[in-house]
């Protein structure tokens, strides 16, 4: 099936209409959970994370928001997070999601507002994460309790010891404390050193002694965005640590992972000391893919991915959560409105220029509408056979998913990709660290 071009008027037509749906979503959110993590969209009902809302919708959308001009929303979204979102809470949270959700979020937000409120919350919630890292090998334990500062889960992936960098090391260049970045990156180092001679990572990694209990490598959930940092460490900070730790690795990953199946290159499993193929999967997660080949300068592998997860879309006409590319069958059946393979599409679309990207983008915003699309939302599908949806709209909907095809239909003024490197929940950090009117 062939892609259509898009012509400008019609890119502009679509990054309207993704500014229109955006503001549908969050009027939802803002009838049936203001206040509270997330909307359930099926049964218009709020959801929190813990015992207590931590704002994570307002926090992920709020720079989306700002990016789209779209004022009014932004600026209450940024007044309740100001008034109400308080960390002094006595409950465990997940260190790694609370990192890339709402720190990179309230540095980002900051960055382009100018507004101090944001980083002093910034800065408190930084505070009460470091306890995480006084582990025996440096590398964070999965959840710390925000009051006490207490920690717990000793068994934890590359994904969460190794996504951190970006966001503590903003904030230390934006509050002038080193600490934030000294401890963050000694995590990912760490990671790293345990990484097999091919700079392989396993799944599963104990912090207090560095043993894998899972030497399973792949580029999913649970791995990705370690592989992700260490470019981006190298890209926003200028690491050179980071960029030789980011060379090695995507060698290895290249050897080991990368599966040429006729014309068709994915990216499986194998074991992380010999290499061994162990499961031909790739997912809506593993979709990230082209956007750091495109990033890191390859972009023959990067396109021809692409074409792989065009491939994956189009089985059932949205992508499942994982899939047997042997045997092209759907592994995980569930679409949770995920953001990688619009990622991915805008990326080759900043450094080729090809509007085959834009196309693309247009049939997965087409899919994504028609299927998820609810009255007072965008729901996850249970199935991607049978497009059943699931009573789910995480915050990184807005977050990444909207903001990814927006900047892709939108003109490049819309955000300047070059001065920007986003976190992995697409939050745009910029440096020098200073507030950057938008």
């Amino acid at each position: 099936m062939a892609l259509r071009p898009v012509s400008e008027a019609e890119a502009a037509a679509l990054a309207q209409q993704v500014k229109d749906e955006v503001r549908h979503a969050w009027r939802g959110y803002k009838q049936y959970a203001w206040g509270h993590d997330a909307l359930s969209p099926l049964s218009k009902k709020p959801r929190d994370w813990y015992e207590h809302s931590l704002l994570m919708t307002p926090v992920d959308a709020l720079d989306t928001l700002m990016i789209m001009g779209l004022k009014e929303e932004a600026d209450e979204a940024r007044e309740l997070i100001a008034q109400q979102l308080n960390f002094d809470q006595d409950m465990y949270v997940q260190n790694f999601e609370i990192t890339i959700r709402l720190l990179g979020g309230l540095l980002s937000a900051y960055q382009i507002s100018g507004d101090a409120r944001l980083l002093d919350k910034a800065e408190d919630l930084g505070k009460r994460l470091l306890p995480v890292f006084d582990s025996p090998t440096g590398m964070p334990y999965t959840h710390v309790n925000l009051r006490t500062g207490k920690v717990r889960g000793k068994l934890s992936n590359p994904a969460e010891t190794g996504t951190l960098v970006l966001e503590f090391g903003m904030l230390s260049r934006l509050t002038g404390k080193p600490v934030y970045f000294e401890k963050s990156k000694r995590a990912l180092v760490a990671t790293y050193k345990a990484a097999s001679p091919l700079g392989l990572v396993g799944s599963t990694i104990d912090v207090e002694t560095g043993r894998w209990t899972d030497t399973g490598a792949h580029i999913g959930g649970g791995i990705d965005s370690y592989y992700e940092y260490l470019n981006k460490c190298w890209r926003l900070f200028g690491d050179m640590e980071c960029k030789a730790m980011w060379e090695h690795s995507i060698k290895g990953m290249n050897q080991a992972l990368a599966d040429q199946r006729g014309s068709a290159l994915w990216y499986g499993h194998a074991d992380m000391a010999t290499g061994v193929r162990s499961k031909t999967q790739y997912g809506a997660l593993d979709a990230f893919m082209p956007a750091l080949l495109a990033l890191g300068g390859d972009m023959k592998r990067a396109k021809a991915l692409q074409e792989s997860g065009l491939r994956m879309w189009r089985l059932h006409g949205i992508e499942p959560e994982s899939l047997d590319y042997a045997s092209m069958t759907v592994q995980s059946p569930g679409y949770a409105l995920r953001p990688e393979i619009v990622e991915s599409a805008y990326y080759l679309h900043h450094y080729t220029g090809n509007p085959r990207y834009r196309a693309m983008g247009r049939e997965f915003w087409e899919a994504f509408v028609r299927y998820c699309r609810t009255e007072a939302g965008y729901a996850a599908l249970k199935d991607v056979r049978s497009k059943e949806q699931e009573d789910s709209m995480e915050s990184f909907v807005f977050a990444e998913t909207f903001k990814y095809f927006y900047l892709l239909f939108a003109p490049k003024s819309a955000l300047n990709f070059d001065a920007v490197t986003f976190n992995t929940e697409a939050h745009p950090l910029h440096l020098p660290a200073a507030p950057a009117a938008h």
